[in-house]
């Protein structure tokens, strides 16, 4: 296969290799350029990198300054540095705001039908065909290019004018690239919850950029239309969603609790974070976590490959408190027990929380809109 400009994809790119070789060789072959060029294609030339940044196998920072080292211009790099921003802003937003990630951030999403699921999204049968080809590609590969993953909460929160909340746990329960700040915010972003107005898509716009030619849909109108029109019949019917993590019976814990715990979990998985160190090392799968945030099994098996490339460590699926109780009579207290990556979804880690490795580490705090924080990061490069 291969993209727009000609370059030859991997035979299945939306495949994605856990070995940590593999990985760092895709670093290598972004192209800022082409990127720009193509992204909002589905075979564009995008970076399928979002599943290692999200599980923390490799940072932001770290892709920035391997694209900021390629001796482009300014001009060249703006527009992949800033989607790379796009992703950060979410993560600052989810900081500042904690479980509100899960309400409506700015309004109330306007003109809401449901708070319901989709059976045609849960079904993939929408009617449009690239839709509901994508939707099988997502449930075989965890993975969907952004363009289609705008379409998808598009057609669900505007034409089938469901809320957003339960379509975007769907989604999230199916992605390897799965980050709750980056689901949450942009399919409010879309919704109009997060945004000045609803994200619409019509037919023609989808043809453009997935290379189809389908005809005479419920998206086949004008803009003006879509933003008045009815529900379509083919997304009426409503399904209860029931999701559910099944995580992989481990052994059991075998810890020196004379040296410290370095936890990892499904949001960091970096083989490079404190690797010369005397410690355990731990990839910690809460059952309580994954009750509140469920994932498919092929995305555990994902987190677990991934684990592999960390010297030493061992998979636990239990809870904190299990790993505290191992320290009980041990020499050292509980704030020097246990060493995490700061994140807002651990933050009931006890001991020392390294902070992650940002793009704009000093561009903190809410901003109301990205191109607000963007013009602040913008400072920095």
């Amino acid at each position: 296969m291969q993209d727009l400009f000609g370059n030859t994809l991997d035979a299945n790119p939306i495949l994605f290799p856990t070995d940590y070789n593999s990985i760092l060789e895709r670093l290598q072959h972004i192209n800022p350029i082409k990127y720009a060029k193509s992204r909002n294609f589905i075979n564009g030339s995008v970076t399928y990198l979002a599943p290692y940044i999200s599980r923390g196998v490799v940072s932001l920072k770290q892709v920035k300054e391997i694209i900021m080292g390629k001796g482009l211009k300014p001009i060249e790099i703006e527009k992949l540095l800033q989607e790379l921003a796009w992703r950060e802003y979410y993560q600052r937003v989810w900081q500042e705001k904690g479980n509100l990630i899960w309400q409506d951030l700015k309004q109330g999403q306007p003109d809401t039908a449901h708070h319901g699921m989709l059976s045609a999204l849960q079904e993939a049968n929408t009617g449009i065909k690239v839709i509901d080809d994508q939707i099988s590609k997502l449930y075989s590969a965890g993975y969907l290019h952004n363009h289609i993953r705008m379409y998808l909460a598009a057609i669900t929160c505007n034409n089938a004018k469901a809320h957003w909340m339960q379509p975007a746990k769907w989604m999230y329960y199916h992605l390897l690239d799965g980050d709750i700040a980056s689901n949450n915010c942009s399919w409010q972003w879309v919704a109009g919850a997060f945004s000045s107005k609803k994200y619409y898509c019509n037919q023609e716009n989808i043809n453009r950029y997935t290379n189809t030619n389908q005809a005479n849909t419920f998206l086949d109108k004008s803009y003006e239309e879509l933003a008045t029109m009815p529900i379509p019949a083919a997304l009426k019917v409503r399904v209860h969603l029931e999701l559910q993590t099944n995580l992989p019976a481990t052994k059991k814990l075998n810890l020196d609790t004379t040296k410290p715990t370095l936890i990892y979990n499904s949001y960091n998985l970096d083989p490079k974070w404190r690797e010369h160190e005397d410690v355990n090392r731990v990839l910690l799968l809460e059952p309580s976590h994954f009750n509140s945030y469920p994932v498919s099994e092929k995305v555990i098996e994902f987190v677990i490959s991934l684990s592999r490339n960390i010297q030493g460590i061992q998979v636990y699926c239990g809870e904190i408190a299990d790993l505290k109780a191992l320290y009980q009579g041990s020499q050292l207290s509980s704030k020097e027990a246990f060493i995490s990556k700061e994140h807002p979804a651990f933050n009931d880690y006890p001991g020392i929380k390294d902070s992650r490795e940002w793009m704009f580490p000093e561009v903190t705090g809410y901003y109301p809109s990205f191109f607000s924080y963007w013009k602040k990061c913008e400072k920095s490069l």
